[in-house]
């Protein structure tokens, strides 16, 4: 076996070879793309003769040049950065840090820590397709969140009696009325055919003339006034918003249609949508999360622990401590704490063990991670046994007297 570290940039790559013995054979700064993956194996090419041979540590586990050195069936560790610092500090306590030290460093825990750490998973292309669209789409409902949220600062500062008309400011009754009446002397002037007009070319179809007389109420609504020259730059700021947040709505759409087609085609979906709490969106964060390499987690328990939603234990003489897993997959917790959630309604088992949970003296959101927690196990056992999930088979053993 041969060691290397890689230690990427954007523009270039320092690599540093080793043997088993932890000699010196190579070092050098390669390039980015194909001239640079190029060199990389001609350069392995003079010490090993079987790609299985090398072991490569890098500091990521996806993009091009990883997606390569997979390829070319190098074993690829993907090493998390905290564990690069404190093994850099375990060496090297002065503080000094340079690329092709780094490199240097992670071709030494490869090869004393490998074992320690988990190879780059072997997640399918079309897993990978929806796992980039659900971020995308999750990326831009966050965006859009921002610019709600300015949009509702600016109308706090002029336009108070917007904020009483409109709940959701994101909504298309609130945009298509807001782009035609972003000051409120507009507002207050705009007559109840000119808002059911305006409601009726957003999209709206059903309680045309409630919906009207209930917004033109709220702007007719008196309020407090600001001076003319900043009604007007808020107003212009206004229109600005509103239509940037019409265009997030036209883009999210049009991303979940596909986030959906691609997310049904996936040989698991029908598997993750067999499971109570989970719909194509959801479902398709959780896929592209947790990826479909089978042999990735070795139980349940690795798939919780990757998860996020199993608890650690500090442990040290006398003292014992639980405390939650902060250092996580933010994306995929967050889809399995709804996912738990959405299940309350929609599974009986579910809805048992969090009421359980929560006469335990669990806060709302413990008791929830908890359930994802659950099932996190629940999904482990359907994706391995290739079977959909059956409400009894999930929750009966907790209740034998009811089964």
């Amino acid at each position: 076996m041969i060691f290397v570290g890689n230690d990427w940039a954007e523009d270039h790559h320092d690599v540093y070879v080793m043997d088993q013995a932890g000699e010196k054979l190579a070092a050098k700064r390669l390039g980015e793309g194909i001239e640079g993956i190029r060199a990389f194996h001609a350069l392995l090419g003079t010490h090993a003769e079987d790609p299985t041979q090398v072991r490569v540590g890098i500091e990521t586990d996806r993009g091009l040049w990883v997606n390569a050195l997979v390829a070319a069936g190098y074993l690829v560790h993907a090493i998390n950065p905290r564990a690069t610092a404190r093994y850099r500090d375990r060496h090297h306590v002065g503080g000094a840090k340079s690329d092709a030290g780094d490199a240097k460093m992670l071709a030494d825990l490869v090869r004393t820590d490998a074992h320690n750490h988990r190879l780059v998973a072997g997640d399918s292309a079309q897993v990978e397709g929806v796992k980039v669209l659900a971020r995308a789409h999750q990326n831009l409902i966050w965006s859009r969140a921002r610019e709600t949220n300015r949009l509702r600062s600016a109308l706090r500062e002029y336009y108070p009696a917007a904020l009483v008309a409109f709940e959701d400011l994101d909504d298309r009754d609130a945009l298509t009325v807001l782009g035609r009446a972003p000051d409120p002397e507009t507002g207050a002037r705009l007559t109840l055919s000119q808002i059911t007009a305006a409601l009726r070319a957003g999209g709206r179809r059903r309680y045309l003339e409630a919906t009207a007389e209930r917004i033109q109420h709220a702007l007719c609504t008196e309020q407090l006034a600001a001076p003319l020259p900043v009604v007007q730059s808020y107003a212009a700021s206004t229109k600005a918003l509103v239509g940037l947040l019409a265009a997030f709505n036209t883009q999210i759409e049009d991303l979940e249609t596909q986030l959906n087609q691609s997310f049904e085609q996936h040989p698991d979906a029908d598997i993750y949508l067999s499971l109570p709490g989970l719909s194509d969106i959801l479902g398709a964060r959780v896929l592209g999360e947790l990826g479909d390499d089978p042999e990735r987690f070795a139980d349940a328990k690795s798939r919780r622990n990757y998860a996020g939603t199993s608890p650690i234990t500090k442990a040290s003489g006398k003292k014992k401590i639980v405390l939650a897993r902060y250092i996580r997959n933010k994306r995929l917790y967050d889809a399995i704490d709804q996912w738990a959630f959405c299940s309350l309604s929609t599974s009986p088992g579910a809805r048992a063990y969090y009421d359980e949970r929560r006469a335990a003296d669990y806060e709302h959101h413990e008791a929830l991670r908890a359930l994802g927690n659950r099932w996190i196990g629940i999904l482990h056992g359907c994706l391995k046994h290739r079977t959909p999930y059956d409400e009894h088979t999930a929750w009966a053993h907790r209740h034998p007297a009811a089964a």
